[in-house]
């Protein structure tokens, strides 16, 4: 059993993390800490667990847990860690921006179905961004067949969660509901991470990726579609696909349409690949808090530690 802390407890991710982690077999939570809720009940904030913790905040870090998840707003990891130091046996894994591409830092990228071994080695990883796995796990294996040679084109839309807890114009419930808009059209802070994946796999010039993110008026989910040409045929796309998810714990193809509610409150993802003349669309489907967010940062705690990869995250769907 090893003992896990997170920081930054009162947002969504903590909250998803929190009460998967308190239905892992192999971990105990040591400490939930917040600046703003110390000393106040867990589920005063995360209402979900009204009965099944009596966890209470922390304004005070234990450093020699086996484990730590900074679910820290963007900019803050750096700084929270440039000031509190962990034991040398403490692994990380941080959910924010922070560490994502590569420099001069320690942490493998997390996304597990391109990078498994590494994270197996890893002592600090960087959890990917919600867009940047949907996104990624659509056009990647077309990268690593070296046959992402033209311009793609994604639109995708995410619930009312991937904005976080604090409040803003466009998350009150009077614009966000019956409304539907995009934002940061080609310059979505998570482009930077899917670049960075797609030149790590493929040598031939880095193709442009045209993005459009789109806000939903629903709570959670990641709805994205991704296309590009493709002069191979269909058969051949699914075969490229399929061999580099056969032993993926998470992420399915099907040959069906695919919908939210397939994912939602899960740790899946699903895939959907159709054929259009010469172009070869993506469909892609997961929870923006856990396949996202939280489920994938305990799917990466788990190959740290050697556990199951799925230890802890057999969620259902909650479908009707």
């Amino acid at each position: 059993m090893i003992k896990a802390g997170i920081i930054g407890g009162a947002g969504y991710t903590a909250g998803e993390l929190i009460r998967i982690l308190l239905h892992h077999p192999e971990v105990e939570i040591d400490f939930v800490y917040s600046t703003s809720q110390p000393g106040k009940p867990v589920s005063g904030i995360h209402q979900d667990l009204v009965g099944e913790t009596d966890l209470k905040f922390s304004g005070e870090i234990n450093k020699k847990v086996d484990v730590v998840f900074l679910c820290l707003g963007h900019g803050n990891s750096v700084k929270f860690l440039e000031k509190n130091e962990f034991s040398s046996g403490t692994k990380i894994v941080d959910l924010s921006t922070d560490y994502r591409i590569a420099g001069k830092h320690d942490f493998v990228y997390g996304l597990p179905e391109f990078n498994k071994e590494n994270l197996q080695k890893a002592d600090f990883i960087a959890n990917p961004g919600c867009f940047a796995t949907a996104i990624s796990l659509a056009i990647l294996p077309l990268a690593k067949a070296g046959l992402l040679k033209d311009e793609v084109h994604v639109n995708a839309v995410t619930g009312a969660t991937g904005a976080g807890t604090s409040l803003s114009a466009t998350t009150h419930f009077t614009w966000r509901d019956n409304n539907f808009s995009s934002y940061k059209a080609f310059e979505h802070q998570h482009l930077n991470e899917i670049g960075q994946s797609v030149k790590n796999l493929q040598e031939n010039e880095l193709p442009v990726i045209n993005f459009i993110p789109n806000r939903g008026d629903f709570s959670r989910g990641i709805h994205c579609t991704a296309y590009t040409k493709f002069s191979e045929s269909l058969e051949e796309a699914q075969e490229i696909f399929s061999k580099i998810y056969n032993d993926a714990v998470f992420t399915h193809i099907s040959e069906e349409a695919i919908h939210l509610k397939q994912v939602v409150n899960t740790n899946k993802a699903l895939l959907r690949l159709q054929k259009f003349d010469d172009k070869l669309l993506i469909t892609s489907v997961i929870d923006n808090l856990l396949k996202g967010a939280s489920g994938q940062a305990v799917q990466n705690m788990n190959l740290m530690f050697g556990f199951e990869e799925s230890a802890g995250l057999n969620l259902k769907a909650n479908y009707f």
